[in-house]
């Protein structure tokens, strides 16, 4: 591969705003300027979403890439077709969605892993769907560890807008199971997956704030022992090897913190509610500490807004551009 970054856009759920989203950064003045994006999808269900919203259909359709090259102003797509889905109503939940939205994923991973790709943006899933197919899903970056041989709570969720940074610890399973999850191997783990991350990203020396677990980061102990016993633990190893990482601060307090590349959080909502109120459509998710570069947009599927042609794709173009600029031709994830 040369020149441009080239970045696959799996198009995501099907009945969604996945397709609409997807064609718009896809043909973004920004975003061509800095990659080269290739769409992977159903073609006649992407297709229908672009006559649905008024947009372009005049795709160069490629069943495989295998190093395939293209004219710089064509739009390719890499086509996985599904027989399932010919006439599906827009807006709805179906095992076929489901099956079709992660085997485009699965494609577009493949080709990262076969460094055809430099990196994958993906457009938002449907939860539903993907339950109704049966298959194991709660969220990309699992996917994502699965999908290229890793354990799968050893990818973590960088959540990215403007210039802010959010990795969650642990991230979709219960509060139960997240306190279980929280050792000091898993937090020193996910402070040096985040200190590689930055670096990659271009931030030369990065600076990492670790929240607590507990209200006020236990108190010194009043409200929890975590802090004492693993946080604090990990943070001082991760310390004395170099990286610049503080805390365990209070999370309801510590994004306050100026001059901070990243926050490290443990508990999902930690994370989330900061991000959806500081940035409600401008958020993207990228998976770090797997063997690819992999982002997707953190909004949902858009059942309520599909095929009118609304649907906003900053989150797609800003996660595009993110990956574009850290890409160095090698395919090498974060």
């Amino acid at each position: 591969m040369h020149g441009k970054p080239i970045i696959a856009i799996p198009v995501g759920d099907p009945a969604g705003i996945g397709p609409e989203i997807s064609l718009k950064a896809a043909r973004d003045p920004d975003v061509r300027a800095i990659a080269r994006p290739i769409l992977v999808g159903d073609p006649g269900v992407i297709e229908r979403h672009a006559d649905a919203c008024g947009l372009p259909a005049d795709f160069l359709i490629l069943d495989r890439l295998n190093g395939a090259d293209w004219p710089e102003k064509s739009l390719p797509l890499l086509a996985v077709r599904s027989n399932e889905l010919a006439d599906f109503p827009f807006g709805s939940a179906s095992a076929a969605s489901g099956r079709l939205s992660l085997a485009a994923a699965r494609a577009a991973i493949r080709a990262a892993l076969d460094r055809q790709v430099h990196a994958v943006v993906a457009a938002p899933q449907n939860q539903t769907s993907i339950a109704l197919a049966g298959i194991e899903f709660d969220g990309y970056p699992s996917y994502v560890a699965r999908e290229t041989g890793l354990a799968p709570h050893d990818v973590y969720l960088m959540l990215c807008f403007e210039d802010a940074k959010i990795v969650h610890c642990t991230l979709h399973v219960s509060v139960a199971q997240a306190i279980a999850l929280i050792t000091r191997e898993r937090v020193g783990h996910v402070i040096r997956v985040t200190d590689r991350t930055l670096r990659r990203l271009g931030v030369d020396n990065p600076k990492i704030c670790v929240s607590g677990l507990n209200p006020h980061a236990g108190e010194g102990g009043l409200f929890g022992c975590e802090e004492i016993e693993i946080i604090a633990p990990a943070i001082e190893a991760a310390a004395a090897a170099g990286i610049a990482v503080s805390g365990p601060f209070g999370a309801d307090t510590m994004f306050h913190k100026r001059d901070v590349d990243a926050f490290i959080v443990m508990l999902h909502d930690q994370g989330h509610i900061t991000a959806k109120l500081l940035a409600r459509r401008a958020t993207a998710g990228l998976a770090i500490g797997s063997p690819i570069l992999f982002s997707s947009v953190a909004h949902g599927s858009g059942h309520d807004l599909v095929g009118k042609g609304v649907a906003d794709p900053t989150a797609m173009i800003q996660a595009i551009a993110r990956l574009a600029r850290s890409a160095d031709g090698g395919g090498h994830g974060v």
